[in-house]
């Protein structure tokens, strides 16, 4: 099954390293995860974050369980 990447998740080598970000904002997706996991609720997420807004994080979220359905698998020598 393939699915497909939030439109709202960016990456842009020149922000953030490149890491995952909202909206090519300077907020990354994993900082928002982190406080969520922290149990900030949403509503103190965006009260962080102004410019935020709540599809971004369900995008976030979304993002986070695509990742998840990722399979690893073990290289052996």
């Amino acid at each position: 099954m393939s699915h497909s990447l939030p439109a709202r998740i960016t990456f842009d080598p020149g922000v953030m390293s490149g890491q995952a970000c909202i909206r090519g904002l300077r907020v990354t997706v994993a900082n928002v995860l982190r406080l969520l996991a922290a149990q900030h609720s949403p509503a103190r997420v965006l009260a962080a974050y102004p410019y935020l807004e709540p599809a971004d994080i369900e995008a976030c979220l979304e993002y986070a369980a695509l990742l998840a359905e990722e399979r690893q698998v073990a290289l052996t020598a």
